[in-house]
């Protein structure tokens, strides 16, 4: 099968439909009894539950309708990949912070991304138990949605916020449930650095609202926990790199398989080069 290149113009005509699918997923993990659920461990240690389950299904069948004609990539069937991408891939995390759900919070995101040759171009971050998503394309810029239920409301446009000035405290998102001591340091070496603690993805909306300055992650995530975030936070004029400041790339066929092995996001990009 060929494989359709989407750019932006059509990204765009397809932000409405992927988000009504983005929000009915997050409504089915809401309906799952966290208290009565079954939580399993996979191959890498990570927790699985009928939730994820039920979300990969709807967002998998909603794409076959939408867009049949472009792969997915989604962390519960990341087995049936068959990379390297090399055109456009939807890049899915069904439940993304299921150690935040299982704990019975409410900073767990469905995370969906368009990457079209290894770069991610549109990205939804939607977080169900708080009615608020993050969306964005990239060159298009992205907005905050609220949502009731499966009622979506008005968006908002959002921008990453400059660089704080000298003297000036720098908000760092840092996940509450993954932290790692080199990401420790470098918040540590940025001046009067503060702390947002934040669960899963919604550190990168954080970011592309101007909530935050900076989300570094200084060890192994996978590219389904980063893709979307990456989208949002670019199309909200901030940038997403690797641990050396260079471009991360998705989709491509590595040894490490779909392991992204530390990234930064930044608000302001003209701050990569002073730190």
């Amino acid at each position: 099968m060929q494989v359709r290149i989407i750019d932006g113009e059509a990204a765009s005509r397809l932000m409405e439909p992927l988000t009504a699918l983005v929000v009915r997923a997050g409504e089915a993990i809401l309906a799952v009894n966290r208290a009565a659920m079954r939580v399993d461990g996979k191959q890498d240690g990570s927790p699985v539950t009928e939730a994820d389950l039920a979300a990969d299904r709807i967002i998998a069948d909603g794409l076959a309708q939408l867009a049949g004609d472009v792969p997915s990539l989604s962390e519960e069937r990341c087995q049936l990949a068959s990379p390297p991408f090399r055109d456009s891939f939807f890049l899915i995390d069904p439940l993304d912070g299921t150690k935040e759900f299982v704990a019975g919070r409410d900073e767990f995101t469905v995370n969906l991304a368009l990457v079209t040759r290894g770069v991610p171009l549109l990205g939804i971050v939607s977080a169900p138990a708080l009615g608020l998503l993050w969306r964005g394309i990239v060159g298009r810029g992205a907005e905050r949605v609220t949502f009731d239920g499966t009622t979506i409301g008005a968006a908002e446009p959002i921008q990453t916020r400059k660089l704080p000035k000298q003297g000036e405290p720098w908000i760092a998102a840092v996940s509450r449930s993954h932290g790692d001591k080199k990401s420790e340091a470098f918040i540590d070496g940025r001046p009067h650095a503060e702390r947002k603690i934040c669960g899963s993805a919604v550190k990168f909306g954080r970011i592309a609202e101007g909530s935050a300055d900076v989300y570094p992650r200084f060890g192994p995530t996978s590219e389904w926990d980063v893709g979307a975030g990456c989208a949002v936070v670019t199309a909200a004029g901030g940038r997403v790199t690797d641990g050396q400041r260079g471009e991360l790339r998705f989709g491509e066929l590595r040894d490490t398989g779909f392991i992204v092995p530390e990234f930064i996001a930044w608000g302001d990009p003209e701050a990569i080069g002073l730190y």
